[in-house]
């Protein structure tokens, strides 16, 4: 049965001038607590990142490029920890005003000026990632495949591409992409972040276990050798990039956060979940990248897993929890972006129906949902369209380190730094005024390298193929 709904209370909300959301928002479906917060961080932060770092360690060496990810676990702590401070302004407990998104924080702090500029990035950033996911499912998708057919004998056809895989992760998300918004998103971020650890603990465990078939550990303090000085710098910034993407999450930050009940002050208890979620990622990231080049050597691959081919039924299994877990991790980025645009429209036309009304449909054994035809058909062309790019461009690794240096900066560093000295009032070149301008030049001279290798990759494996 179907039945109009004279309206939603979400849809209002949204509707609703930002001074009254400001108050009416936050005392509604607000229940996360400090370890929902952390599996909404594993679901966005674990992920097709964890599986390129083997290659970057390699690309690095093992000096350079364990200490790569710290420096980059110790740079997300910070940048993260003084964000959480600028969900509630003026102050950083109290309010009364509260930045429900980043965006918000950055209208806030610096005014309409410069509220373009970081939503561009933040959605530029938020619809890169999701391309990225579509990429690494498909990549996990087709190594099942691959695996099974080689179990069928030396003569059998196991070239498939990818293609028909990513079509497949793409009806997938048209369908979980109707989840209404990131409130109802605690259940499938849970499952996620349960498959980003086994995923992550199967491949520590195939690592370590090649290592002690090898009877050696591979690898060199330098890395792997190029051809020419020019390709390994150009290697070397591909891989920052690739590190650079594991990690920042500061995108989706203040959105996580506004989940959170209170008290204790949310500000706190995102900390306290940051802290985490960190230490947990950052545990996962230098196992499975040591292993992974202690394992392989200058063979390591650019995505750990399909390096290996058995324990079929291990390989294959740590494959679907990458594809599972991808999925919600799809949704963590795309949901922001959702109801952004939905939120900007039911608020510039309240009164259209094909934007604002809902109708409420119960199919059998399943529970009731509410459908509205623009975010149907919304949400369906925004996938499609995620999904027609990743097809165009399916380099795995360059990909990655394009979309970690654009975030990296601006995103995870830049704003937060900003809206910090605003916040704080903190005096131009003041002692502390200047070790956090130093901070965020230190970082973007990463982005930069780190964009201009994976730039450089897509551009040589374009023409390779050619």
């Amino acid at each position: 049965m179907a039945g109009e709904i004279e309206h939603d209370p979400q849809t209002s909300l949204l509707a609703a001038p930002f001074s009254e959301r400001n108050v009416v928002y936050s005392d509604i479906g607000k229940k996360g607590t400090k370890w929902s917060a952390v599996a909404h961080i594993i679901t966005g932060v674990i992920g097709a990142g964890v599986l390129s770092l083997a290659w970057s360690i390699a690309e690095l060496g093992w000096i350079a490029g364990p200490l790569a990810i710290l420096f980059c676990a110790a740079v997300t702590l910070f940048a993260t920890s003084i964000l959480c401070d600028c969900y509630k302004s003026p102050h950083s407990a109290l309010g009364p005003t509260i930045n429900h998104s980043l965006l918000e924080a950055a209208r806030f702090y610096f005014g309409k000026k410069w509220t373009w500029v970081c939503g561009l990035l933040q959605y530029v950033s938020f619809y890169g990632t999701g391309i990225a996911y579509i990429i690494t499912s498909a990549t996990s998708m087709r190594e099942i495949q691959r695996s099974n057919c080689y179990r069928k004998g030396a003569n059998a056809d196991c070239q498939t591409g990818k293609n028909i895989f990513m079509l497949i992760f793409g009806i997938i998300q048209i369908v979980t992409s109707q989840i209404p918004d990131f409130h109802n998103m605690t259940w499938l971020s849970v499952v996620a972040a349960l498959m980003s650890f086994c995923y992550s603990f199967i491949g520590l465990a195939l690592g370590f276990s090649k290592v002690i078939d090898n009877r050696r550990i591979k690898g060199s303090i330098v890395g792997v050798p190029a051809k020419s000085a020019a390709q390994k710098i150009w290697l070397v910034f591909q891989a920052l990039g690739d590190i650079a993407f594991a990690y920042p999450y500061s995108i989706i930050l203040l959105e996580i956060q506004d989940t959170l009940k209170s008290p204790p002050p949310e500000n706190q208890t995102m900390k306290k979940a940051s802290m985490s979620a960190i230490v947990i990622t950052t545990f996962f990231y230098l196992c499975c990248s040591g292993f992974g080049y202690a394992a392989f050597g200058n063979d390591t691959p650019g995505n750990l897993l399909t390096g290996f081919y058995e324990p079929f039924w291990l390989v294959d299994f740590a494959n679907a929890c990458i594809v599972l877990h991808l999925v919600g991790g799809y949704q963590v980025y795309s949901q922001p972006v959702f109801a952004f645009v939905e939120k900007k429209l039911t608020q510039k036309f309240p009164e259209n129906k094909f934007l604002n009304k809902f109708y409420a449909i119960k199919l059998p054994v399943l529970p009731a949902f509410q459908l509205n035809f623009f975010r149907l058909c919304f949400r369906t062309f925004y996938v499609m369209s995620t999904t027609a790019i990743a097809m165009a461009f399916p380099y795995f690794n360059q990909v990655l380190g394009i979309l970690g240096a654009l975030n990296f900066w601006p995103m995870t560093i830049y704003f937060p730094v900003e809206m910090y000295i605003v916040q704080r009032k903190i005096g131009a070149w003041t002692k502390k005024w200047l070790l956090l301008e130093g901070f965020s030049m230190i970082c973007l001279l990463v982005s930069v390298v780190g964009l201009i290798g994976s730039i450089e990759g897509i551009i040589s494996a374009k023409l390779a193929k050619m």
